[in-house]
């Protein structure tokens, strides 16, 4: 009797580590959440994640709150989420650069794939190669001419090292043999900033940052990064006609430090899923020119893992170096 009592008492307290686990899931959120952003405010990842955080707050009844730590390519912000507590009040808007900074970079303190839990993609988009109304190219053509015949003299502007623009832009130097000085910024927002201000002379950017400033005649178009016309910049050129085979493209998506309780990853899943349902925020993410990914936190991790190998081969390839 005696023992049969001791491993009833032993199971159960085995038992409330987990009962405990899912009771704080069934009653998340309880105070605010954050999201981190390794980007710079203004940036297509902020706008994503402002969207989606207000959605989610609408839908779960807590705040959750946008916190930009842009800066060393995004290693910044990634790591303060991976140190951060495995509780869900604090998750990540992952970006493309975590896939490149993993080859990149030989140094992190953490290994991401490893340290966050995929919750669930939010978008893919092209990107936009652009530059300065009063530059003299007004196509890819004349572009990859210009710099041709004034190698090592133009700049290529970007969000940062590692980032989806200093990518996209080392592959086109790579398949057009053109010589570009790369110009790498904390985030978006400065480097469009000195492209507005004809400080240096182009960007491969992302669609949501740029599409309003193309639209609005501030930044020319000289082509985009898609295999075929883009929806949202249907006059804009294809560069694979310039440049065959050439293809290029970013993602975000929200992970949570490894150790989140399931549950909570399944819940937030599924209200970024109704999210990317919802005919408000695809019309506007469709406006920034990106393709709404739903599907499980099993899906955006083979995302994440697949890029991860694709850039490692062009990061040894090209020896590129963080610095």
């Amino acid at each position: 009797m005696r023992r049969r009592r001791f491993l009833q008492l032993a199971i159960g307290a085995a038992a409330l580590p987990a009962a405990s686990r899912l009771a704080r899931a069934q009653n998340f959120p309880t105070r605010p959440v954050r999201i981190i952003v390794a980007q710079a405010p203004g940036s297509g990842t902020d706008i994503a994640a402002r969207l989606m955080g207000q959605w989610l707050s609408e839908r779960l009844g807590q705040q959750f709150v946008v916190d930009n730590r842009p800066g060393a390519g995004g290693n910044i912000g990634t790591e303060a989420a991976v140190r951060s507590a495995p509780d869900g009040y604090t998750i990540f808007m992952a970006v493309s650069a975590n896939a490149v900074n993993a080859t990149l970079y030989t140094n992190l303190n953490f290994n991401f794939i490893r340290d966050m839990a995929p919750v669930g993609g939010i978008f893919v988009v092209p990107l936009v190669m652009e530059v300065n109304p009063s530059f003299p190219a007004k196509t890819a053509a004349e572009f990859i001419a210009y710099a041709k015949a004034n190698s090592g003299k133009l700049t290529l502007a970007s969000s940062g090292i590692g980032s989806a623009q200093h990518m996209a832009g080392e592959l086109f130097e790579f398949m057009t043999g053109v010589k570009l000085v790369h110009v790498p910024y904390r985030g978006s927002t400065p480097a469009l900033t000195d492209l507005l201000a004809g400080e240096v002379n182009v960007m491969f950017d992302v669609t949501p940052s740029s599409i309003p400033l193309i639209r609005a005649g501030k930044l020319r178009a000289l082509a985009v990064t898609t295999t075929t016309r883009f929806e949202a910049l249907p006059d804009v050129a294809v560069l694979a006609d310039f440049v065959p085979g050439y293809e290029a493209s970013a993602w975000l998506g929200f992970c949570a430090p490894t150790g989140t309780p399931k549950a909570i990853v399944d819940l937030l899943n599924r209200e970024v899923n109704a999210g990317l349902a919802d005919p408000g925020i695809k019309g506007r993410f469709a406006d920034l020119g990106a393709t709404v990914l739903p599907g499980s936190p099993e899906d955006f991790g083979k995302i994440i893992r697949d890029d991860t190998e694709k850039w490692a081969k062009v990061i040894k390839f090209a020896d590129i170096k963080p610095e």
